[in-house]
């Protein structure tokens, strides 16, 4: 089912695009617009702009753009729909949907698979409450150490041992059965018998960034394997995508200094008990560089925290060379190895939260860890070192960064400087992108006048009489100055709402481009010079139409009528 075009704009119009941003990426006024450096791509200079007039962005540098709910999808790497849906969230708005004329895929069941996974968290939550074996789990609780509080803030339930203490739920639903077996929530056998698949356990919801329930964690709580069960695969669950802890660390801070990584939801959990209420994890799973954006974009430094025996190190150097390709000046990746045999949530209950936070500085740079780790694999043979050195540095693709690497690499090369160690060895540099912070110069025709103060000014066409005479024009572009008068006559829009409505269009990019060209047309002469813009455009009908009536050979009588009136029109023009 679609979300209505009507509600789209509606949306557009009633959210500040400034505002949105700037939750996101402080912002600064510059002029009558806010800017602020890029959360795209890396740079020194602000080059990010944000209009509040045009409910619309753009970098000057790499060229992102679009009105917020591009923002959103890009920033939050959410699908269309899910950024519109998050956006209406924080108004306060229900998104509706059109009944299409097709068959929806899932007709059959009334709830998707997001709202059966949430009523499958509130059973957990429940039977912790209320189950006959409810005492052995808060025992459990007890004696890790969790809080109530904790507890609630992060959604732990229980999963009552038994085949099918959910699947009992849906007994007489089959297809709600056939969803829950599609969220990993049940097992078929080969038989075709369903069960659930926690059974047992303490449950740890997972979250996505908008709060919703995709899939969940499970510990056993006896002696059972495996000790630690995940969701599997699904189509709302995706593990590499999705941080254990992210949703739970931005409702309590919106801008956290530092982002801790561990390895498991109970290192989570614990570690919030004692106020270090910013740690996420990777659901076990190596660090993908899809998880490295979202902790990017959560915090400026950002603590690998691993343990500090041989499998960890070799966790953490798998988690540096996803890291590299995506850093960026300004943000800090560091690496913290925990004591041998000891894992966050028992060094946390030993030392205690100010001791713990006070080991992140003693933690090691990510220059520092590259180059000590290959000094450790390498020893005193310089060139093998370099080479390998060189293979990790070409994939930083900032050229700030894989600067500030050489240099360090010139330093324990005994290098004088970069340009001496350039000379030894070959590089791939990284290129900066060159700012394209001119984009489209000059007034240009009276045509991309038109067109562009329309689309930075959709007011200008409301209300606005039909012109006849640009319907039977013949001009490159014309059919689209003609398509966004007929759209801005009836209706009154913003840049933002006009662009949404033309996501899908040919001329998007055209469109877009336009947007964001600087007409050098002050704010007081855009009236006057879209009307003149208007007339000259007619004129040109005119002169087209005397042309052709011109050269005909034999006229009738109304086209005789008709060019004697182009004439007199022709000698005013003319005057």
């Amino acid at each position: 089912m679609a979300i209505p075009r009507d509600f789209i704009n509606e949306l557009i119009a009633r959210v500040d695009i400034v505002d949105l941003i700037d939750r996101k990426v402080p912002l600064k006024k510059a002029g009558k617009n806010h800017s602020a450096c890029c959360p795209f791509h890396s740079e020194k200079s602000p080059s990010f702009t944000v209009s509040r007039d045009k409910q619309f962005y753009h970098c000057f540098g790499c060229g992102a753009h679009g009105n917020a709910i591009d923002f959103v999808m890009e920033y939050d790497r959410l699908e269309f729909v899910d950024a519109i849906e998050e956006i209406a969230g924080q108004l306060g708005l229900a998104v509706p949907r059109e009944q299409g004329t097709g068959k929806r895929p899932d007709q059959g069941l009334s709830r998707d698979l997001y709202e059966l996974m949430e009523e499958a968290n509130l059973f957990y939550q429940s039977q912790l409450r209320q189950h006959t074996d409810k005492q052995k789990v808060i025992d459990y609780l007890e004696f890790r150490g969790l809080s109530t509080e904790v507890v609630e803030q992060f959604g732990i339930g229980f999963a009552p041992d038994g085949w099918d203490g959910l699947l009992g739920r849906y007994r007489q639903n089959v297809p709600a059965q056939d969803k829950l077996l599609t969220a990993g929530m049940l097992i078929a056998n080969d038989s075709g018998k369903r069960y659930d698949r926690f059974r047992d356990r303490l449950m740890f919801p997972i979250r996505d960034r908008r709060g919703r329930v995709v899939g969940f964690g499970g510990r056993v709580l006896g002696d059972g394997t495996p000790k630690y069960l995940n969701s599997p695969e699904t189509p709302i669950f995706h593990k590499g995508n999705e941080l254990y802890g992210l949703y739970e660390l931005k409702q309590k801070h919106r801008d956290p200094q530092h982002v801790l990584i561990v390895e498991g939801y109970m290192d989570v959990v614990a570690l919030a008990q004692f106020g270090v209420d910013y740690a996420v994890a990777s659901l076990g799973t190596a660090t993908t560089a899809e998880q490295f954006q979202l902790l990017l974009r959560s915090a400026k430094e950002v603590i690998c925290c691993y343990d500090g025996d041989k499998a960890g190190k070799a966790a953490a150097w798998r988690a540096l060379d996803t890291a590299l390709p995506i850093l960026k000046p300004g943000v800090q990746v560091r690496f913290m190895f925990l004591p041998e045999g000891e894992d966050p949530d028992s060094l946390i209950r030993k030392i205690g939260k100010e001791e713990f936070e006070s080991r992140y500085s003693a933690s090691s740079t990510l220059e520092a860890f590259l180059f000590d780790n290959l000094a450790l694999m390498h020893g005193l043979n310089e060139a093998a070192l370099t080479k390998d050195a060189i293979s990790y540095i070409e994939k930083v693709q900032d050229s700030v960064l894989q600067g500030i690497l050489l240099k360090n690499l010139a330093y324990r090369m005994k290098k004088n400087n970069i340009i001496e160690l350039r000379r030894d060895i070959n590089i791939n540099v990284a290129k900066q992108k060159p700012l394209n912070a001119k984009g489209l110069q000059g007034r240009g025709t009276p045509l991309r006048l038109a067109i562009g103060l329309l689309v930075q000014n959709p007011s200008l066409g409301f209300g606005l009489a039909k012109q006849p005479a640009l319907d039977r024009l013949q001009m490159t572009g014309i059919e689209l100055l003609n398509h966004l008068l007929d759209i801005t006559r009836e209706q009154t829009l913003n840049s933002a709402q006009l662009l949404e409505m033309h996501r899908e269009h040919d001329q998007k990019s055209t469109l877009i481009k336009l947007a964001q060209w600087d007409h050098q047309v002050a704010d007081e002469n855009v009236l006057p010079e879209f009307k003149q813009t208007l007339i000259w455009l007619n004129n040109q009908y005119i002169e087209q139409r005397y042309q052709e009536l011109s050269l005909k050979q034999a006229l009738t009588k109304v086209e005789k009528i008709q060019l004697t009136k182009l004439i007199s029109i022709m000698k005013g023009i003319a005057k």
